[in-house]
């Protein structure tokens, strides 16, 4: 049996937090005929919000080159979730599924060798990742005419994708007004305010405020990301482009109406003061030596966020005290694993256990 309440319909559920994974919550539970109330610090735009400074890939293969097998799994299963859940949504979301490109400069072949071997590795240990594709040049012009003749040698994942984090985070606030979730924006509250359970208080209370919750997750910290976001009318990609380099790979995630997200600097620090110098003119560059259409480029914005961060550099999901629910660690995999999150959450919920958890050797801590 358990050891903490299940979840019983209709329930009265807090959540803390509306970036990704408190938005996705919030629909899910609502529309299970819960009774869901949301508190955000910031407003309905997510400002403040690593969900926003992002470039939304769905790459689980491609991030195996900094991750474990398990958020592998994790993007995997959100990869076939991703389709169902946008559909329910009371607006459109960009969404697509044309793999991932990954290009480099003759003088990184070596560094390309390896990341080649680290892909095959991954793709060894866990089975029904679609099988990387090699390219030639001629492979490289037919996958992506834009960049014929600039790059000899790349590598195709079939099977990723990617979607638009702005579309997104719209269409969830959009869908939980819809579905009568009461939403308190700029209203900074914690897992101590509530007694949950008791008279005129929530049944569970479940806390996703990334960083915001530091004072009752002591080992969160932050990981500096910086993007920029262009308009290049004369660039045209079809899929996320990743560029191979020792020191700083980029990728560069193509939205629609010719808007491009570009990023690639990872710093160990939870500062948020703008992008330096030296981080933006590292993105422009390595983007123009891709396609030179973004030397007319127009900068919409340079911005720059912290994601949330355990140590080991992986999500967990834990129930610190009675009807009191916990995730956190996202780190930079937000969109690709929110859904196999999402999906743990509802299990702990309902079950008092995670089968799915076990599957993706997540850090899952529950009563005993």
């Amino acid at each position: 049996m358990p050891a903490h309440p299940l979840l019983r319909s209709p329930a009265s559920i807090t959540l803390l937090g509306a970036g990704l994974m408190g938005r996705l919550l919030a629909v899910e539970l609502a529309r299970q005929g819960h009774r869901v109330e949301v508190h955000e610090a910031g407003g309905p735009s997510a400002e403040g919000s690593a969900a926003r400074v992002a470039a939304a890939m769905l790459a689980p293969l491609a991030e195996s080159a900094v991750t474990e097998p398990g958020v592998v799994r994790m993007g995997q299963h959100a990869l076939g979730r991703w389709p169902a859940l946008l559909a329910q949504l009371a607006g459109p979301v960009f969404f697509q599924q044309e793999g991932t490109l990954i290009l480099w400069h003759r003088q990184d072949a070596p560094e390309a060798a390896r990341l080649r071997h680290k892909l095959e590795q991954t793709q060894a240990t866990v089975p029904g990742l679609p099988a990387l594709q090699v390219l030639d040049a001629a492979g490289v012009a037919q996958r992506e005419g834009a960049v014929a003749g600039r790059f000899h040698q790349g590598l195709y994942l079939p099977g990723e994708g990617q979607l638009d984090n702005r579309q997104l985070l719209a269409a969830l606030a959009a869908t939980m007004e819809q579905l009568g979730v009461r939403t308190h924006w700029h209203s900074t509250r914690a897992p101590g305010d509530f007694q949950p359970g008791g008279a005129g208080q929530p049944d569970w209370v479940i806390d996703c405020r990334g960083l915001g919750a530091r004072t009752q997750w002591q080992a969160l910290r932050g990981v500096r990301g910086e993007v920029v976001r262009l308009h290049a009318p004369d660039v045209t990609l079809q899929r996320p482009t990743r560029v191979v380099h020792p020191r700083y790979p980029i990728y560069i995630a193509p939205k629609q109406e010719h808007v491009f997200v570009i990023g690639a600097t990872e710093i160990e620090s939870d500062d948020l003061s703008p992008a330096s110098v030296r981080s933006a003119l590292e993105l422009l560059s390595a983007a123009y030596a891709v396609h030179p259409g973004f030397a007319e480029a127009r900068i919409l914005e340079i911005a720059t966020q912290c994601r949330p961060t355990l140590p080991d550099n992986l999500p967990a999901v834990r129930v610190v005290r009675q009807r009191v629910l916990e995730v956190n660690g996202l780190y930079r995999h937000g969109f690709m694993i929110a859904p196999a999150l999402l999906d743990v959450v509802l299990q702990v919920l309902n079950t008092g256990q995670s089968a799915l958890a076990s599957d993706f050797a997540l850090s899952l801590s529950l009563p005993s």
